[in-house]
């Protein structure tokens, strides 16, 4: 085996098609670096990287290929109070890996200080065993065939996000096949393409696909870490989702999952963790960052380096301020672009990624450098605008070109359809683009991503089924999960054979449904809510990878009847323009009339009155749309032009007679949840009844056709 010098960049294992393969590993404060190459029986084979670049090591070795397991051994200084912890016994994995070759083996070691010591300070002692239980890189070739593939680059204001998880949609789907259930190929797959195009759905957005681990303490309680957020490769797909056994071959498998998403035209967002890593705090175990270079790599207590910040409650918090650690993120971000074609990102607990030393900085060196770099900035970017630290909650500050998850959205929709009363105000920032937060900065009504649900919380079945959590499967006596869900059971905790309640639980779904597809703003539905899944109550199922999250797609006549409707509320979101603007409202008349590009209409038909929006039994309203007030031009540069409607919100528990405004001589009854089947006119000025928690569409139609008073 013949070493070269080699190159310092790029950093990682980069295989150059023929001869050999270029190893480089960052660490500025390293003594010694050395790599371990390990064959299929097990066999080692140490390469000491004698060149160093910059704080880089890197040694170019021909002979080796795609295929190669490999890891590091890296020596140092062992001074936790100082916040080193360098352990040349511990095998390391490659932050720059591109595949790996298996997950973390707690049996043969992880840990750099000794866990056999019973001493409160044995983070301090070094661990004298070897340890071999982390996940071993694996040298890729990188080759594919992308055929034609090309991103389907759907404007942000035409977007209907579906966050899913690559096993739970794929698990129990009968019409996959067995050995892609929980894949990669089985999110290629025929059926589950053809739900996605069906639902009409316009990107999906995948939790966690980096490499995790399973954290111990849930593999000793027989359970794993299903939701995936403790990366520990930013390079990686998991090969927890790889269709057979041929080491690596999950990389080329993403790619192909990928490639028939785009021809379907559904665009792959991933859901990414860049703001911690899987280990933990001083107490937990080393798998590569901490034993390459501590300090580099995570926020340090500043006077005492031997604890970690922790925004995330996690443990750690990676230390975005350095420049290197800034660099691994965005040479992750543009891999992942550039190589295997995503189409954007949602950014975990974004709010620890803009942080200064104690406070959210929106113009950290993180934002500066995404803004200016010609890749990561075109693709979409959405940040969950919060952590767990002080003045973390930053829903509406992030920059231009970030879109947001709207908790203001998902709390305000459901205080709203339980009954609370003092949110009329709130709701109507919520319907229109929620303004209040988005139209002072630069950024438009699209970067308020709306949702009710998502995989953090209730199902949307569970939501109006429960009044209270049931976690007790997780094992932590129904301790963990938020405790203020503000979910309604309609009369009845969790299943029942009540008529009443159930006939007004399925309404309810088909409410929240309906005002999110109908709201300003980019909607996101939460995987499975579309056909009623449940998880039992449990709204913290992170660790439950069974049949509590996998989908359950053995659909009965109430969930079918639940998927057309969505189906229907998706089909008329997509025909009509008025429900995706790409600018906020601005209360300008239309034609020269008084009437408004919307208006908000109390139920006898007159404009709300300032008193009206601040009463607090202000429960039912309607909001009127001018199909000519879109106020923009499709691609050609003509203007959009669009029918009226009118959307009626009944969120109380007693009927209401709205009248329909003379602004038409009939008004078409799209969509009411009260009814699937309903349909019809109502003349102009005439009332429609609308039953308690009911909501209902109009399209203004000319000439009156009475099929209906």
């Amino acid at each position: 085996m013949r070493i070269k010098p080699g190159n310092a960049y790029p950093l990682g294992a980069t295989w150059d098609g023929r001869i050999g393969t270029n190893f480089a590993l960052y660490s500025e404060h390293a003594s010694r670096v050395e790599l371990v190459l390990i064959d299929a029986d097990g066999g080692e084979q140490r390469v000491p990287l004698r060149e160093r670049t910059a704080f880089v090591w890197h040694a170019f070795v021909e002979g080796v290929g795609p295929g190669q397991r490999y890891g590091y051994h890296v020596d140092g200084p062992w001074a936790p109070e100082e916040g080193l912890r360098f352990n040349p016994r511990n095998l390391l994995t490659d932050p720059y890996a591109r595949a790996f070759s298996g997950v973390t083996r707690w049996e043969d070691g992880a840990f750099s200080h000794d866990i056999a010591s019973d001493s409160p300070d044995r983070d301090l002692i070094a661990n004298p065993r070897e340890s071999w239980g982390v996940p071993l890189g694996v040298v890729i070739d990188p080759r594919f065939d992308w055929q034609d593939d090309r991103a389907p680059r759907i404007p942000l204001h035409k977007t209907i996000l579906y966050e899913t998880h690559v096993k739970g949609l794929t698990m129990r789907h009968p019409d996959v096949p067995l050995e892609l259930r929980g894949t990669y190929l089985g999110v290629a797959s025929p059926p589950i393409v053809r739900h996605l195009t069906e639902l009409g759905v316009t990107a999906v957005e995948l939790l966690p696909v980096h490499q995790f681990v399973d954290d111990k303490f849930l593999l000793d309680r027989g359970l794993r870490n299903y939701w995936g957020y403790n990366t520990i490769g930013f390079f990686a797909p998991d090969v927890r989702y790889r269709s057979g056994e041929r080491v690596a071959a999950e990389v080329q498998q993403f790619k192909e999952m990928v490639r028939a998403l785009h021809r379907a035209g559904i665009e792959v967002i991933l859901d990414v963790v860049y703001n911690h890593t899987a280990e933990g705090n001083h107490l937990g175990p080393t798998f590569s960052f901490r034993g390459i270079d501590n300090p580099t790599y995570y926020r340090l207590v500043p006077g005492d380096p031997r604890y970690y910040f922790d925004y995330t409650g996690t443990g750690n918090s990676l230390n975005v301020r350095h420049p290197q650690t800034l660099q691994l993120i965005m040479d992750s971000l543009r891999y992942w672009i550039l190589e295997m074609h995503v189409d954007g990102f949602r950014f975990d607990l974004a709010a620890t990624l803009a942080r200064g030393l104690y406070e959210v900085d929106q113009l950290s060196s993180f934002f500066t450098i995404i803004h200016q770099d010609p890749v990561i900035s075109q693709v979409k970017l959405i940040a969950e605008p919060w952590d767990l630290g002080e003045g973390g909650y930053q829903v509406g500050n992030f920059p231009v070109r970030w879109a947001e998850w709207n908790g203001k959205y998902r709390d305000t929709m459901r205080s709203f359809w339980r009954g609370d009363g003092g949110v009329a105000g709130d709701l109507g920032y919520r319907l229109s683009g929620s303004s209040d937060l988005y139209q002072n900065d630069g950024r438009r009504p699209y970067m308020s991503v709306n949702f009710v649900t998502a995989h953090d919380g209730f199902t949307l079945a569970d939501l109006v089924a429960y009044d209270r959590k049931h976690n007790e499967a997780n094992g932590e006596d129904d301790r963990d999960g938020c405790d203020n869900n503000l979910s309604w059971n309609c009369g009845a905790e969790g299943p029942t054979d009540d008529l009443e309640v159930l006939a007004l639980r399925r309404r309810q779904q088909r409410n929240f449904l309906a005002t999110l597809l109908l709201s300003q703003g980019t909607p996101m539905i939460a995987g499975g809510d579309e056909i009623g899944r449940t998880q039992g109550g449990n709204n913290n199922a992170y660790c439950q990878d069974n049949a509590i999250s996998w989908y359950d797609w053995e659909l009965d006549d109430e969930r079918r009847a639940l998927l057309r409707f969505v189906r229907r509320t998706i089909r008329i979101y997509r025909d009509h323009p008025a429900l995706q603007r790409s600018k906020f409202f601005k209360g300008r008349k239309i034609r020269g009339g008084d009437v408004r590009d919307i208006m908000w209409l109390r139920p006898d038909g007159e404009q709300l009155s300032d008193d009206d929006w601040q009463d607090p039994t202000t429960q039912s309203l309607g909001m009127f749309l001018a199909g000519h007030g879109v106020d923009d031009v499709d691609d050609e540069g003509e203007p959009i032009r669009d029918d009226d409607l009118l959307l009626l919100l009944n969120g109380g528990r007693e009927p209401v007679e709205f009248v329909l405004p003379p602004l038409h001589r009939a008004w078409e009854r799209l969509l009411d949840t009260a009814d699937d089947e309903a349909q019809g006119l109502v003349a102009g000025g005439a009332r429609a009844d609308l039953p308690p928690k009911t909501l209902a569409l109009f399209r203004g139609v000319d000439p009156y056709m009475p099929h209906e008073t």
